[in-house]
């Protein structure tokens, strides 16, 4: 499957295989959208909850808006899902089974107005 635009990836269960070219296209037009957003949510399926926080700990060190502190407390065994919220700056993780794996980014907006817009799934060192 071709993929040119963040859309095209709602048709993965589990990130794809990106070329440099396809994750530098991919994340310019992202970061069009987290720049217009008020606050971004982010979902991150993984195979362990080190990996998801290493994941989530990329975002944070690629931009400095973004952050989250005490981490080290988060556990959960077997594939896990890892939720955080920019606003409040809270992260859970959960033991869930069965998931693809992938970061996934919602942009989410102050006025009920505007569409929010979920993006991904990303590989999980797609912020590196």
């Amino acid at each position: 499957m071709e993929i040119n635009k963040l859309f095209d990836l709602n048709n993965f269960r589990t990130a794809p295989q990106l070329s440099d070219g396809q994750a530098k296209k991919l994340l310019e037009e992202l970061e069009a959208n987290i720049f217009n957003a008020d606050w971004i949510t982010i979902g991150i399926m993984a195979p362990s909850d080190n990996k998801a926080i290493e994941a989530l700990q990329t975002i944070s060190k690629k931009y400095s808006s973004i952050k989250f502190e005490n981490l080290g407390p988060l556990h959960a065994y077997g594939g896990v899902f890892l939720k955080a919220n920019q606003k409040t700056g809270n992260v859970f993780v959960r033991s869930e089974n069965g998931l693809g794996e992938g970061i996934l980014i919602t942009c989410q907006y102050d006025e009920g107005a505007k569409e929010f817009n979920t993006f991904g799934p990303l590989p999980l060192d797609f912020f590196t």
